[in-house]
């Protein structure tokens, strides 16, 4: 699964560490996330999405396999 968290994150002049601090995650957790390596909780995934004022489906890019 890829992501827009990266992307829309430097857009809005967030950091990670900020970002990470924000969601009650480590940054490398995001970073993780960014980079592809882990998938997210709905949990985390809806809280990301919330926060940047947008729809799971908008930041999140869901693939077939």
């Amino acid at each position: 699964m890829k992501n827009r968290i990266e992307e829309i994150r430097t857009q809005k002049g967030i950091k990670q560490e900020e970002l990470a601090k924000l969601m009650g995650v480590s940054r490398q957790t995001i970073s993780s996330l960014e980079n592809g390596r882990y998938n997210p909780s709905i949990m985390l995934a809806h809280k990301i999405a919330k926060y940047f004022g947008m729809t799971i489906e908008e930041l999140f890019i869901f693939e077939e396999d």
